[in-house]
């Protein structure tokens, strides 16, 4: 369905254009300010100040991105009982208010991932050791995202245009492309999960898993022999 915006922007203008056309032919004397006269104080940008980290990237997923894309992820589904099926979707004001907390939450958290934070809290050095580790540490993340700060903020961006996506989804209480909204998000994640993450849990990382527990499966339980018995 197509939604039509009322350019709200361009009407004030014309209104201030209007405004300013009668104040300057009501008085001339008084010259129009200049861009150097109009910039806020030096007050008004000390007030806002530095924004400094309180969690790592690590925690502020655990804490808080996750959590609310939660709100998105669980919002519809579908459940196979000993009764059939039973879909779940929103359908109280309540349900779709929910929704709307975790896209709010996820479209202004995602750019805190932009503040410069350490990876992991202090001593997490993920699942980054050993021939098989999967996961990069934190210093291999930093050192990509250093590398290419374009596409740390490409996912990023990704991250916020889903949950700006489900907001508009949320207004309009359309079940239906909610489904695709959590597709999306999964995605999102997930692409920047493997990326920065766990780049080694590929197709070879599985294969290699499958290998081992048929392996594991084929040996003999501990505690027992493996000898042939004799024959009487």
């Amino acid at each position: 369905m197509d939604t039509v915006r009322t350019p709200h922007g361009l009407t004030t203008c014309a209104g201030l254009v209007v405004v300013s056309a009668t104040i300057a032919a009501c008085s001339s004397s008084k010259p129009a300010p200049t861009p150097a006269q109009t910039t806020d104080p030096p007050q008004a940008a000390a007030l806002w100040g530095d924004l400094k980290p309180v969690v790592s990237v690590k925690e502020l997923m655990k804490y808080m991105i996750d959590p609310m894309a939660d709100n998105v992820f669980n919002a519809v589904g579908s459940t196979v009982t000993k009764q059939g099926i039973v879909d779940v979707e929103p359908k109280t004001e309540e349900d779709w208010d929910k929704i709307r907390i975790g896209a709010v939450s996820l479209a202004e958290g995602a750019d805190l991932l932009k503040i410069r934070r350490p990876f992991t809290p202090p001593g997490d050095e993920n699942n980054s050791t050993g021939p098989d580790a999967v996961e990069l540490s934190p210093a291999q993340i930093t050192a990509k995202v250093e590398r290419d700060p374009v596409e740390w903020n490409a996912r990023i961006e990704a991250l916020r245009n889903v949950a700006l996506e489900a907001l508009d989804v949320v207004k309009r209480k359309d079940v239906r492309e909610l489904w695709d909204v959590g597709e999306n998000l999964d995605k999102a994640c997930e692409a920047c999960h493997r990326s920065y993450w766990y780049p080694g849990e590929g197709a070879e990382f599985y294969q290699k898993l499958q290998r081992r527990l048929e392996e594991l499966s084929g040996q003999a339980p501990r505690g027992h022999t493996s000898a042939k018995p004799q024959k009487p």
